[in-house]
């Protein structure tokens, strides 16, 4: 879910194979004109997800988060979960004030004027790492939460659900 153009997934699936592991990456967007030709694709609403219960291995999003309000990360990590078997993952940005520094300096070489006026707006909204793991301390029916920081100012984030609920 919120996959963007389906490069997060197409590598993830890239890698996964390497190490002998098949999977079937679902992109889903709210327009159909954002939907890659190269993977399936499904129109929907990432807070009210088009799927059955427990249809997905995981699921996971891109890029995203920051576009929420806290409450609606909470309504959507849920639907993550209700649509996973094992668990939520998302990658997203980390606000830091040398990361806003960057995305301004960073405008010149910006090919799109959209990136230009994103990259700043898209780092001022991100949340920190100690926000996302506020936000979800409460989120049911989450097990665990797992959160890493990585290079250039991204997290990673694992939300497993409760073994009782797959």
């Amino acid at each position: 879910m919120a996959g963007g153009e389906g490069y997060v997934a197409t590598r993830t699936q890239r890698s996964l194979a390497r190490s002998g592991i098949s999977s079937q990456p679902v992109i889903l967007d709210r327009a159909p004109t954002h939907l890659s030709k190269t993977h399936p694709g499904v129109c929907g609403d990432a807070l009210a997800l088009p799927f059955r219960d427990n249809s997905f291995d995981a699921v996971g999003c891109s890029l995203f988060l920051h576009h929420l309000e806290p409450d609606e990360i909470v309504r959507f990590t849920r639907e993550g979960l209700r649509v996973a078997r094992h668990a939520f993952l998302v990658q997203d940005l980390q606000r830091h004030p040398l990361h806003l520094a960057l995305s301004y300096l960073g405008a010149p070489l910006y090919r799109s004027r959209i990136t230009r006026h994103d990259a700043p707006a898209s780092v001022g909204r991100a949340y920190t790492v100690e926000e996302v793991r506020k936000i979800l301390s409460n989120v049911a029916p989450a097990e665990n939460i797992e959160i890493r920081k990585f290079f250039l100012f991204r997290m990673g984030v694992i939300v497993w659900k409760q073994p009782n609920m797959i």
